[in-house]
């Protein structure tokens, strides 16, 4: 009791409280940005974090975060242009309600529902995270191996179009993990006597690389055909079209049923924020009295995918903080940046770690307050973000990637690594491979390499004494299994 005390009054420092709401207004602005998300916001600020406390920096990006999380329905609102596949969503009852002059009863729903959902799933985190760490802190290094072997398909499976093409990125992911010192024998590995290898590659220079820049460059090009007036027109067309709070509370079933869908998504690895808004927006088309109306600028809509693409943040760091495995691109940033700080996720954290744990959950109780002040104060001025032009708002993020990786690695090698890797994922973008998986694949690497070296060492390097193992057995038996059935039933979907 004393521990999570203490972990109170230092979430409620002023360091910490001025990180959160920080991180809270640079997701919101970025992820206004039609073009840019949430985990493009936090490749972003992971290397201002670095000279921060612990609990600061994680704080801040959680709070980059829930920002983002909001801010990527105000350009699918106005402008018809949502900043990740999730967003796509929110546009389909969005922006016509926009369109119809009521920007702000659409903007008003998507925050107040993205914060109800938010808070909701990291009400679930709270309460189940200690109670599996338990159960997961029984699970030696074979069962954690075929955890993370069947955690690691389940995301190639359901990340981009072929199966094929998702292995291979998150295998190539983990190939990258093992430049760096040998765990082992503390020999190099891929280093090319290169000493800025020693630590493996930098994990936010990569990030940043593959994610942001080839994003950021594409953006650029399409900006050639910006126009203003349309643009000016869409996100100014103003009116009295406050959301009275009592009006929303005619929506709190579609917002409750958003919620517990995204919780149960976000709580299994892989499956993600899109999948969580499109079930949620289909099932309250199924349960509505007038599904006509959807579709058409109904507040329903809005809520049912702001809702649940929220509550998959909260619920994605179940896995994390139990397990020590990313469910989506974003949990795969926060291990990064758990890792930069010393922090290593997984179950024994709580033990470790207990006072950053419980102290982390109250930062994300006051994110979500700063969310709905900060996006009520400045729904207005976070609106005026998506008439700014391109080529004037991506050279400023440039910028800030080039300045922040050099700043944080204290030298250009770091800078020269994210424009390698910028190559790459302009490439991989090209060839529709899964950035996702690389990166999930780059963090999870490590980990699947020492849990397998334990576990051979464990079994004596005889295969037969994994029938001692039987969790581990039936799921190493299960993965494939499990990603046949994963394509055979989205070869339907498509083919439907």
């Amino acid at each position: 009791m004393d521990t999570i005390f203490t972990a109170m009054l230092d979430a409620l420092s002023l360091t910490t409280f001025l990180s959160v709401i920080l991180g809270v207004i640079i997701g919101s602005v970025i992820g206004a940005v039609p073009g840019l998300n949430a985990p493009m916001a936090i490749a972003v600020a992971i290397p201002l974090t670095f000279t921060m406390a612990p609990l600061a920096a994680i704080g801040m990006l959680v709070g980059v975060m829930k920002g983002g999380g909001f801010g990527g329905a105000i350009g699918a609102i106005l402008l018809n242009t949502p900043g990740e596949p999730h967003s796509a969503a929110t546009t389909l009852d969005g922006h016509p309600l926009a369109k119809s002059g009521k920007p702000r009863r659409a903007l008003q729903t998507a925050l107040y529902s993205s914060v109800a959902g938010d808070s909701c799933s990291d009400l679930v985190l709270i309460l189940l995270a200690p109670t599996l760490a338990i159960f997961a802190l029984r699970a030696g290094p074979v069962e954690l191996a075929a955890i993370l072997v069947i955690s690691l398909t389940l995301i190639a499976s359901l990340s981009g179009r072929s199966l094929a093409k998702g292995i291979f990125a998150a295998a190539f992911g983990a190939f990258l993990s093992t430049v760096g010192v040998d765990p082992e024998t503390a020999a190099p590995r891929f280093t090319f006597g290169q000493v800025d290898l020693f630590d493996g590659l930098p994990l936010a220079a990569v990030a940043i690389g593959v994610l942001a820049v080839p994003e950021i460059i594409l953006r650029l090009q399409e900006g050639r055909n910006y126009r203003p007036d349309a643009a000016k027109a869409a996100a100014m067309s103003e009116g009295d079209d406050r959301l009275p709070f009592r009006e929303f509370l005619t929506l709190k079933k579609t917002v409750f049923r958003g919620a517990g869908i995204g919780t149960a998504i976000g709580a299994l690895p892989g499956l993600g924020t899109t999948l969580a808004a499109f079930l949620s927006y289909a099932a309250t088309k199924r349960f509505s009295k007038a599904p006509e109306k959807l579709g058409t600028g109904a507040p329903e809509g809005i809520a049912a995918t702001e809702s649940a693409n929220s509550a998959v943040s909260g619920a994605n760091l179940i896995p994390l903080l139990t397990l020590g495995i990313p469910g989506n691109l974003t949990a795969a940033l926060l291990v990064g940046a758990f890792l930069i700080h010393g922090v290593t996720p997984g179950p024994l954290i709580f033990q470790r770690d207990a006072s950053l744990i419980y102290g982390l959950f109250a930062a994300m109780i006051m994110a979500n307050i700063m969310v709905l002040i900060v996006g009520s104060v400045g729904l207005r001025v976070f609106a005026l973000i998506v008439k700014v032009p391109p080529f004037v708002v991506y050279p400023i993020v440039l910028l800030l990637c080039v300045v922040g990786i050099y700043v944080s690695q204290g030298g250009f090698f770091a800078v020269w690594v994210m424009l390698v890797f910028s190559v790459l994922g302009f490439f991989m973008q090209k060839l529709e491979i899964s950035i996702v998986c690389f990166i999930i694949g780059l963090v999870l690497g490590p980990m699947i390499e020492l849990s397998i070296r334990q576990s051979v060492i464990l079994l004596s390097r005889n295969p037969s004494a994994i029938l001692d193992h039987p969790f581990a057995l039936v799921l190493f038996a299960a993965t494939p299994f499990v990603a046949w059935l994963l394509i055979r039933d989205r070869k339907k979907l498509s083919d439907g």
